[in-house]
């Protein structure tokens, strides 16, 4: 293990360093992947489907929720930033992103970081449902940080099912303690520390490693070393990761004196029993057994549609503008939106993948 490094992508070397090996894996179709997954033939942890250019169409409607959110994003991320130094006065913060969700925001937050006189450094590492956190990478990082400075990062929460494989995986290590993670939205009110608890479009949630380094999702290692990844060079024309960091960090000169985010523990408790009785709804009406066929939030709404096979998406409004990519997407995959109102709220949208067997 001794002899592994980290790497950046496309990022700068300062950025982020991921804790991943490099492989090259066989590209697997998407409706193949979703048959070996749901036969249990393989875990989808094993598997990666080659990732396109993105449309003309797609970019255009990430460019609007780019202008459309960037002056919020740009607001939450001090917010955040400023609640962590609140959490960890004058001490080093190590932030360790979630492949891949967490990384567009861990960047964020380290420059934030360090601007306000922190010392801060930022990671990331692979996280799999149902096989756990990267073991090997941790044990790297504990052997060069201290594990009271670590904050664990994710983009969003869309029904906790990742936060709840990271509590499982380090309940050793805080067993007295509540998780230090943090998440932009988590309208599950899991999550330590949040911006908000709001469903939204945020901007890097609707691409995917062009917005990441050019990562690919990171795949299971049945070895002791760091789990692996691909880097997507063939989408470095398509890459938007640092003009992205560089369209929000330009909006900090614009903002108003900013405070810490607000995450009550009466807020999270309130968001925690209006996000299970939206999924308690969603399994009764569709009769769905297996909760991972579940994409509850804009965010993994719109990601299930780019990589999954789709049954079912379900809407809140049809007017809503943070769903016109998402609405795109289906549309291509010859899906027409299921309005249901408020049944889903406070997700705003809700995929269910189509069950194979």
């Amino acid at each position: 293990m001794s002899e592994y490094q980290g790497f950046s992508g496309s990022y700068a070397a300062e950025d982020i360093q991921f804790l991943l090996r490099l492989s090259v894996l066989a590209d697997t179709p998407v409706e193949q992947k979703e048959q070996l997954i749901q036969t249990g033939q393989r875990h989808y942890s094993e598997m990666l489907t080659l990732e396109t250019a993105p449309t003309p169409e797609h970019l255009a409607l990430f460019r609007q929720a780019l202008q459309a959110g960037k002056q919020r994003l740009a607001l939450e991320v001090q917010q955040l930033a400023r609640s962590l130094v609140e959490h960890r006065p004058q001490q080093p913060i190590i932030l360790i992103s979630l492949v891949r969700a967490g990384v567009p925001l861990g960047v964020l937050l380290v420059r934030a970081l360090r601007s306000m006189g922190v010392e801060a450094d930022h990671y990331g590492v692979s996280i799999i449902r149902d096989r756990g956190i990267d073991k090997s990478a941790l044990a790297w990082l504990e052997a060069r940080s201290a594990v009271d400075h670590w904050v664990f990062l994710d983009g969003w929460v869309g029904k906790g099912a990742i936060f709840k494989q990271l509590t499982a995986s380090l309940a050793p290590r805080y067993p007295a303690q509540e998780l230090p993670f943090v998440s932009l939205a988590d309208p599950t009110g899991r999550s330590w520390l949040a911006a908000s608890g709001e469903d939204w479009l945020i901007p890097f949630g609707v691409l995917g490693s062009t917005i990441s380094g050019l990562v690919s999702r990171s795949v299971w290692s049945p070895d002791e070393g760091w789990h692996y990844c691909m880097y997507y060079t063939h989408l470095a024309e398509q890459d938007v990761s640092q003009a992205f960091i560089a369209t929000i960090e330009a909006e900090y000169a614009q903002l108003p004196p900013v405070l810490p985010s607000e995450w009550t523990l009466e807020l999270r408790q309130s968001l925690a029993l209006q996000s299970e009785e939206a999924l308690r709804q969603v399994v009764s009406r569709y009769g769905i057994r297996n909760l991972n066929l579940l994409k509850p939030g804009i965010a993994e709404a719109t990601r299930a549609v780019m990589r999954r096979v789709p049954e079912t998406v379900l809407v809140q409004s049809l007017a809503d503008p943070a769903i016109r990519l998402l609405n795109h997407l289906a549309t291509q995959r010859g899906l027409a939106l299921e309005v249901v109102g408020e049944l889903i709220a406070p997700y705003r949208a809700v995929t269910i993948i189509k069950k194979a067997i």
